[in-house]
């Protein structure tokens, strides 16, 4: 059976899961050991060496990155097909999951740095948190249009732009910001929640959600330690928040990517 390191919160995960439950294979989901704190020594390691979920094992084969593993799983299991037919439409998708990995995720990932763990308050949190959600509005434009008249991100039928997009739209409407009423968004993303492998995933991370513990206490007491990595980082100092990134690598609660060998 496949083995999927994950963490249910995760839309890089999310994305993963919805395209093992469409290609109907049964894996076991692994929390990895000290995850929250970014400790981990475990087999984990062995199978993403920059300590990264998701991370996928297949036999004696292990492989991390969700674009490289969906491919993977494209590859090995070809059928049903998430990837539409012909190369500028497999293109077309592709870029729209490179647009939802690297400039929606991290809008949804800050908002969640300010308001769950609580890294800012007052003017400056009201601040970056307006800064997340004036660029998921424009995302969301965005997607409207590359959704156009098509039934799926995919086209006829549901595949892999809908697997890319799907995760981080729920994120969204989780916090309060779903598409616009009326528009094209909102009704391809009530097509998209009524299928079940997607239904499910969102349903998993949900329940984390409303499970969670105060994050910001948590924090405060060394328990956890956040990864800041590349469109992140990014997104934390374009948003205001250069001294976050500074107070946290010197109280420890923040870390960088784990390099790979090390």
């Amino acid at each position: 059976m496949l083995t999927l390191y994950h963490h249910p919160l995760s839309a890089f995960v999310m994305k993963v899961k919805i395209a093992l439950h469409e290609k109907g294979l049964p894996f076991q989901a692994v929390l990895p050991n000290d995850f929250m704190m970014g400790t981990t020594q475990s087999e984990f390691i062995a199978s993403s060496p920059r300590a990264e979920i998701p991370a996928l094992v297949d036999g004696d084969f292990s492989l991390f990155d969700s674009t490289i593993i969906l491919e993977y799983l494209e590859d090995k299991w070809p059928q049903p097909a998430l990837l539409p037919v012909g190369a500028a439409e497999r293109a077309r998708v592709r870029m729209i999951e490179e647009v939802m990995d690297t400039q929606y995720e991290p809008n949804n990932w800050g908002q969640g740095e300010v308001l769950r763990f609580r890294r800012a308050t007052g003017e400056q949190a009201e601040r970056m948190v307006a800064f997340a959600r004036a660029n998921i509005a424009g995302l969301q434009t965005w997607l409207e249009a590359q959704l156009g008249d098509r039934t799926w991100f995919n086209g006829e039928h549901f595949g892999w732009g809908d697997v890319a997009v799907a995760p981080y739209v729920a994120r969204s409407v989780a916090s309060g910001q779903p598409p616009a009423p009326g528009s094209r968004l909102e009704a391809w993303f009530a097509r998209v929640m009524a299928r079940p492998t997607v239904a499910q995933v969102v349903e998993e991370m949900k329940q984390v959600i409303a499970a969670m513990p105060d994050m910001a206490e948590l924090l405060a007491k060394g328990q956890v330690r956040r990864q800041y990595r590349d469109h992140r980082l990014e997104w934390m100092i374009a948003a205001g928040g250069i001294s976050i990134v500074g107070d946290g690598l010197e109280k420890g609660n923040i870390r960088l990517s784990r390099r790979v060998g090390s």
